[in-house]
């Protein structure tokens, strides 16, 4: 074990459990465990989202993707970065005026019901745990190669200490670790890229030559074609990209973070320039790999890329700034871990527990007890799965996360707010259509049945590895033709207008404001 890198380390988790001590103090009330009783500033929910969004597959894998396949590379960041328009102008404020915990509020204030609150809490918790899994993986894999401890310690490491800032700190722990992990990020990220240019003299195009000597590609590196050999696979994935986002539980939680939607804007506003800046330091770090590597290097350390920032900063820095770039990718892995608990946490203890089962007359200790257990349970629910998953590539989870949420969620959301004849046997049946349309699709496609060593030895059926251009219109398709089919639920003109008016003004329909 490398002394430098076990120090790192160990003054991540003390400063991270400094915080969650701190916040255990303040998290008294299911607002607080919550939504940090909306207590946080635009610019302080922006690093929040921020560092819930930039996962390790940003930090860790984009960088590699770049070094591999050039161009193509970028544009998959850029898929992430467009989708927050997404969330700006079609979903953030009608979402923070009409919810108050979680989803099922939103789409409940229009179709208030058990079955729809089952249903959204049950979405809420597979789109969490699958972009939970790899998460997971990755960090066990992160710490038996830097710290060489085994890979079921690593992972119980993980999920404990994920599970500690949910269960005690709640949202206000869980925010200020991600709001530190964007800081450590930003400041990491662009500390590597300066040393990066100055290896160059600052001479962007002695980099841009260095790299077409280091990499097979040749002036090929800088044009698109690389990743994907057809093309509506590459759009059919910024389809899931830029859509998916929107859909994701964990990040649409943040909204209500804040006290109103001038706070949501800036959030959003804020959010956007700090992703916008990391992915365009990526662009420097991937090129940096390239350059001052090799390929050749990076493909025998690692043929998958996932190591080239940790790579590239031992080969700048040696193991000083190794060990300072891996604590920041592990950082990186807790931050996003702790989101994705407190946002399946409140789908199932607010929505199930609070609402349906206590049919909404629990107290507040009840709902702050439910809370704590069922974030126990998910901890552990989802640390089992990745301490089975050791000796398999589940990186597709992540883009197959963001399948789930733009053929399932999406569609809800965007249909719930804006279509007036929309009615809530054609909500359920566009989540459920979309999420079975996702997940059938991804045990048919080329992931999972491989005669190349996928899960299932045979050709796969459906030939998509980013199966998001068919999964994603079947949930619009499901909630169109479920509405048309109970067109005589559909609620009338009055109502649909009272409900529109609070989504997109939050004045409600006797004049107050919620």
């Amino acid at each position: 074990m490398n002394l430098t890198y076990f120090l790192f380390f160990l003054c991540i988790i003390v400063c991270t459990l400094i915080i969650t001590y701190w916040a255990a103090k303040r998290t008294n009330t299911t607002n607080r465990f919550y939504i940090a009783a909306g207590s946080l500033t635009g610019f302080q929910n922006g690093m929040a989202i921020a560092g819930d969004f930039i996962s390790a597959a940003s930090f860790l894998g984009v960088v590699g993707m770049i070094a591999i396949s050039g161009y193509d590379g970028f544009l998959y960041s850029i898929g992430f970065l467009v989708s927050y328009l997404v969330v700006l102008f079609v979903i953030a404020e009608p979402v923070h005026r009409l919810g108050k915990y979680s989803l099922g509020d939103v789409i409940c204030s229009r179709f208030p019901s058990d079955k729809m609150r089952w249903m959204m809490a049950f979405g809420a918790f597979i789109i969490s745990i699958l972009y939970m899994i790899p998460q997971l993986v990755a960090s066990g894999f992160l710490l038996r190669l830097l710290l060489d401890i085994d890979y079921s310690i690593s992972v119980l490491v993980i999920g404990g200490l994920m599970t500690v800032y949910v269960v005690f700190g709640g949202m206000v722990a869980t925010s200020w670790v991600q709001i530190v992990k964007t800081v450590v990020l930003m400041s990491g990220t662009f500390l590597l890229s300066l040393i990066v240019f100055s290896n160059f003299n600052w001479d962007l195009t002695a980099l841009i030559d260095r790299v077409k000597e280091g990499t097979p590609l040749g002036d090929s590196f800088f044009i698109p074609g690389h990743l994907f050999e057809n093309p509506l696979e590459f759009f059919s994935l910024q389809l899931a990209l830029v859509l998916g986002t929107a859909g994701l539980p964990h990040i649409l939680m943040r909204l209500f973070t804040v006290r109103n939607t001038f706070e949501v804007r800036r959030s959003l506003l804020s959010s956007t320039w700090i992703i916008g800046l990391f992915y365009m330091m990526t662009l420097v770090l991937g090129l940096g790999t390239v350059a001052l590597l090799g390929y050749p290097n990076l493909i025998a350390n690692d043929p998958t890329g996932n190591l080239a920032a940790p790579l590239l900063a031992r080969e700048v820095g040696g193991d000083f700034l190794l060990a300072f770039v891996s604590a920041i990718a592990f950082t990186t892995i807790v931050a996003v871990v702790a989101g994705l608990v407190i946002s399946a946490t409140a789908a199932f203890s607010h929505d199930i527990f609070h609402h349906i089962l206590k049919k909404g007359q629990s107290t507040e200790k009840e709902q702050l007890r439910a809370a704590r257990w069922t974030a126990v349970g998910i901890g552990l629910i989802s640390t089992l799965f990745a301490l089975r998953l050791e000796t398999i590539n589940v990186t597709f989870l992540v883009s197959m996360t963001f399948i789930v949420a733009a053929a399932s969620n999406f569609p809800v959301l965007v249909l719930t707010l804006y279509w007036k004849r929309f009615t809530q046997v054609g909500a359920m049946t566009a989540m459920v259509s979309g999420l079975v349309a996702s997940l059938v699709l991804m045990v048919l496609g080329p992931h999972i049945m491989n005669v190349d060593g996928g899960w299932i030895a045979r050709a796969p059926i459906i030939g998509l590895y980013n199966p998001g251009i068919i999964a994603i219109p079947i949930g619009f398709l499901g909630g169109i033709f479920g509405s048309i089919v109970s067109h005589k639920q559909a609620q009338s003109k009055a109502e649909y207008q009272r409900f529109y008016m609070q989504s997109q003004t939050g004045v409600m329909s006797r004049g107050e404001k919620p």
